[in-house]
């Protein structure tokens, strides 16, 4: 995948994820992979979103999971600003997204991202410039 990837939360969450070991391994190879090639993206969104889903979800300790947001720093970090928050807005309601996601994707846009990597989307869909990829689609459970 050439160029920078962002990542959505639940790559991230996936990684920590016992419960599903397939998708654990395949969260964790592209994670290095962006690691090493210095093209992954997150954001503050994808932080707070990794926290509340490892604390709650898949019940890891606060400060474990704070240790693990902290691992985060090798990718380059996108703030979530009053006018991505708009940008947003405008790509949820002409896209018919979540908010959510379409904060994903305005993200991934200024930062100049080709492709995100989640699950919570249409694989093979370009919005704002973006294009989306599920990673799992082969890989079970």
């Amino acid at each position: 995948m050439p160029g920078k990837v962002f990542l959505d939360s639940n790559i991230l969450i996936y990684a920590q994820d016992k419960s599903s070991p397939d998708k654990q391994n395949k969260s964790r190879e592209l994670i290095a992979a962006l690691t090493e090639s210095g093209d992954g993206v997150i954001s503050t969104q994808v932080m707070q979103e990794f926290y509340v889903a490892a604390t709650r979800k898949l019940a890891v300790e606060p400060l474990a999971a704070k240790n693990v947001l902290k691992t985060f720093s090798v990718f380059e970090v996108i703030q979530i600003t009053p006018g991505l928050i708009q940008d947003a807005i405008d790509c949820s309601i002409l896209n018919e997204l979540s908010f959510w996601d379409a904060l994903v994707l305005a993200a991934a846009s200024a930062a100049g991202c080709t492709n995100v990597l989640s699950e919570d989307m249409n694989s093979g869909q370009t919005i704002l410039g973006v294009k989306v990829n599920i990673p799992f689609l082969k890989v079970k459970g």
